[in-house]
């Protein structure tokens, strides 16, 4: 069954979906993976308190790039609360196979990114930082 999970998590990284910018969304975030490099920003459209459309970018590792992938299809159609409660749990089932500690915090990007948002924690890096 591992093998079928890593063939998922190899299309998301190598065809992720959702990938790219939407420029007038509601919600941006950002943050980083310091650790393997990752670097994750995510755009989020909102109409009437669901999400409507939701776009990443970035760069690093097969796990950290297909999280956001998957995730973003996971989010769509989902009211802002129930965004909210999405917990490392589900990334860790989503994923559907077992993580080292510092594939985890890979992993758990994309859910830290979308937690930023969604509470309104939109800081974002100093241009010479991208």
């Amino acid at each position: 069954m591992d093998d079928l999970y890593r063939e998922i998590i190899l299309d998301h990284y190598q065809h992720p979906h959702n990938h790219g910018e939407l420029p007038d969304a509601n919600i941006h975030a950002h943050d980083t993976n310091p650790l393997c490099g990752d670097v994750l920003y995510m755009d989020i459209q909102l109409t009437n308190n669901i999400v409507s459309d939701v776009r990443f970018r970035g760069k690093g590792c097969a796990i950290s790039q297909a999280s956001a992938s998957m995730l973003t299809d996971e989010i769509v159609g989902k009211s802002l609360d129930d965004v909210k409660k999405i917990d490392k749990q589900f990334i860790l089932d989503m994923l559907g196979i077992p993580l080292g500690p510092s594939r985890i915090k890979c992993a758990l990007l994309s859910l830290k990114v979308l937690k930023n948002g969604a509470y309104g924690i939109t800081e974002w890096p100093d241009d010479d930082e991208e």
